[in-house]
């Protein structure tokens, strides 16, 4: 049966639907990027709290911008933006509910100025954000906004029809001053360190570029609130698909499918008021920096200390990797030895079960993701995840010794032949600059991290050094099997 408005009681026994009333369900937050991880995450936690029938003016309004949206907006308009969500668990179980939160959407490209009037509205409070780190439109080099994109440079000419994510933004700020309403807040809910600041660079630059005074204004009234986002959320199969009909007899179009762990932690920094988050398990608190160094430090940065071992063992899936117990004792003391030591106190967080918890993620056969995802744009990763708890350690004397070797995990990686002589498929932004450098390491060892743009001075470090040649030299003697079983 094909899941809309019309069904919805039809699968009441199956599996749980909203039953607050839709239709009286008001709009309070407009959100740019309605995927797979929005409909897991943000759009399910104002789902449980409509549930509890206490906040029906926070509905959620979805915006696509880009051209590959056309298709996220036919089938919302087919389902009455109803979706599904499956958190699939490790032994095979389903907890699935149909998610009633997103209430509207509105596709840019075929109407901007439907999309400009919501969030000028004075019921539109927050403007939401899951638009991915490229999103945000700023260089990988220096860091700094891109007034150069083309795009960008469209959308500053006097009178144009904005069609990004910063035209369209800025004229609802605009209308918003001049109407004399304060603006809404921008609340980032990209996986990104720092995302708050980052859109609040990225969104005042352009304001500013576009009418000083209106920077001035979103500066002096705005808010950027930062958050730190977790929850695992493969890009959706036809598995998933065939899965929720077989169940359930659910004909959904694009439904979700995720890890049954959540977690949001969201700083309290709102112009306009903001649902009661904290009701439904969102941690809201006046410093997200504990919070996002843990997840940084343990969770990504563990990822790739399983990824390269693993993909040179053979293991193509996350999980196999995770369920081998020589990987999971790996993980567990580059964490509890290496990564904890430089971590800030993290109120309302007990470590020891976090750090179990991960394990039992990263294990979860249902999710089946890949080796080869982790191991993909390691320059940009493993200098923001892995390198600051080298560097802390360095300074305080504490062991590098089990990140060291991740490090040089990469490097025999970034030489793209595996351990069978199979060809690896490198991807990442400085493949042709890093895998020429990796094929030369046999006979110069320490040419991979003598890169500067992505280690730094690291060379410079003895103790590093030293430590990163014996652990790159026992991957090509040894092998990675070998070389964890001596770590």
């Amino acid at each position: 049966m094909k899941l809309n408005a019309h069904t919805l009681d039809d699968f009441i026994e199956d599996v749980e639907v909203p039953t607050y009333d839709r239709s009286d369900v008001t709009v309070g937050i407009v959100h740019f990027g309605v995927g797979g991880f929005h409909r897991a995450h943000q759009a399910m936690y104002v789902d449980r709290l409509l549930q509890q029938g206490e906040v029906s003016d926070w509905g959620i309004c979805g915006v696509g911008v880009l051209e590959h949206d056309r298709r996220m907006k036919d089938v919302m308009e087919a389902q009455n933006c109803l979706y599904t969500l499956a958190l699939k668990h490790s032994d095979g179980t389903w907890d699935t509910r149909v998610i009633g939160s997103i209430v509207e959407y509105l596709f840019a490209p075929d109407n901007a100025e439907a999309v400009i009037e919501k969030m000028a509205a004075e019921t539109t409070r927050i403007v939401s954000l899951t638009i991915t780190e490229g999103g945000y439109n700023f260089s990988a080099t220096t860091g700094e906004f891109d007034a150069e994109n083309p795009a960008i440079v469209a959308d500053l000419v006097d009178g144009a029809t904005p069609a990004t994510t910063f035209g369209l933004v800025t004229e609802a700020l605009a209308r918003r001053k001049d109407r004399g309403l304060k603006p809404f807040t921008i609340m980032s809910c990209d996986n990104i360190e720092g995302n708050g600041h980052m859109a609040q660079s990225t969104f005042t630059t352009f304001a500013r570029l576009k009418d000083p005074s209106l920077a001035d204004w979103l500066t002096a009234e705005g808010a950027f609130p930062n958050s730190m986002v977790d929850r695992i959320t493969p890009v959706t199969t036809p598995e998933v698909v065939q899965g929720l009909s077989e169940r359930y007899a659910i004909d959904d179009q694009w439904p979700v499918a995720a890890e049954p762990f959540t977690q949001w932690v969201l700083e309290d920094n709102f112009t306009l008021g903001r649902p009661p988050f904290e009701d439904v398990g969102v941690q809201v608190v006046d410093d997200v920096t504990p919070y996002e160094l843990m997840k940084l430090r343990l969770l990504n940065a563990s990822h790739q200390a399983l990824c390269y071992f693993g993909y040179l063992s053979g293991y193509r899936l996350v999980h196999e990797v995770a369920q081998d117990p020589l990987f999971a004792t790996f993980l567990l003391a580059y964490m509890d030895n290496e990564a904890t030591p430089t971590l800030q106190p993290v109120p309302g967080i007990d470590l020891g079960d976090y750090k179990k918890t991960l394990i039992e993620r990263f294990s979860n056969p249902e999710i089946r993701d890949t080796v080869a995802r982790l191991c993909a744009e390691s320059s940009d990763r493993i200098p923001k995840w892995l390198l600051p708890v080298i560097r802390m350690n360095l300074d305080s004397g504490g062991e590098i010794v089990l990140s060291t070797a991740v490090v040089a995990s990469w490097a025999r990686y970034a030489e793209g032949i595996d351990e069978q002589g199979e060809p690896i498929e490198i991807v990442d932004q400085l493949k042709d600059t890093l895998v020429p450098i990796a094929q030369k390491q046999k006979d110069d060892p320490t040419a991979f991290i003598a890169n500067r743009s992505v280690f730094g001075d690291l060379i410079d470090n003895e103790r590093f050094v030293a430590e990163y040649t014996k652990q790159l030299a026992s991957l090509h003697e040894n092998g990675a099997r070998g070389t964890l079983r001596a770590l």
